[in-house]
């Protein structure tokens, strides 16, 4: 019996020192990405893309948590097939965060605001449905499109993120948009060299959440 008891305690002293980080216990955080080409590595690979690059940045920081980052982005997604996709994924990854980055699709086809408010809303209150966390992530429309429809389209970023009380990005493309030399040609797309400063845009508003 006192064998078996040493034998015991010497394996689950071994598996408590794989699991013991100081300061607690290390564990799992998965992020999932619900966006459109922004987010889907649009003109380059998934690793160049920027959830890529947030997923290395985090597993480096000081923080004993592990990461994923679920990049199930589309290009040309609207947020009305975000509302569709969004509940099997919810299900399938069980993510403790979601960044939601949809809508610009919606705007550049001229889609009602009031329409793209419901679908974000409906995705938020999803998420959250499912124990998730969620970042909404703002998106600006081209100039040319006009005030009248450009300001409410940006604004009702905040005002989502200020009813549902979540966390925001006050613009993914945050000193990126307007420099033609990390934009593709298109004038839409941000290109690889572009997305560290969108991973530097997300780290400025959700470092003080992620690594405490």
């Amino acid at each position: 019996m006192m064998q078996f008891f040493k034998i015991f305690t010497f394996y689950f002293c071994s598996i408590a020192s794989l699991l013991w980080m100081p300061g607690g216990w290390a564990k799992d955080q998965t992020i999932l990405v619900m966006g459109d080409s922004l987010s889907a590595g649009y003109g380059m690979s998934l690793e160049q893309a920027w959830p890529a690059l947030l997923q290395d940045k985090l597993n480096a920081s000081r923080t004993n948590d592990q990461w994923q980052v679920i990049n199930a982005s589309v290009s040309g997604e609207t947020t009305q097939g975000g509302v569709r996709r969004l509940p099997a994924l919810l299900s399938q990854f069980q993510p403790q965060w979601v960044l939601l980055e949809l809508g610009a699709n919606d705007g550049l086809r001229g889609y009602p605001v009031v329409n793209i408010t419901t679908n974000l809303a409906a995705m938020i209150e999803q998420s959250q449905l499912a124990g998730a966390q969620v970042v909404v992530m703002g998106i600006q429309l081209p100039p040319n499109y006009g005030a009248r429809y450009t300001a409410p389209f940006f604004a009702q970023y905040e005002t989502l993120a200020g009813r549902y009380k979540t966390a925001r990005v006050p613009f993914i493309l945050d000193n990126i948009a307007i420099n033609n030399d990390l934009m593709q040609p298109d004038g839409l797309h941000p290109t690889p060299e572009a997305q560290p400063i969108i991973v530097d845009n997300v780290w400025r508003n959700l470092a003080d959440i992620w690594v405490p």
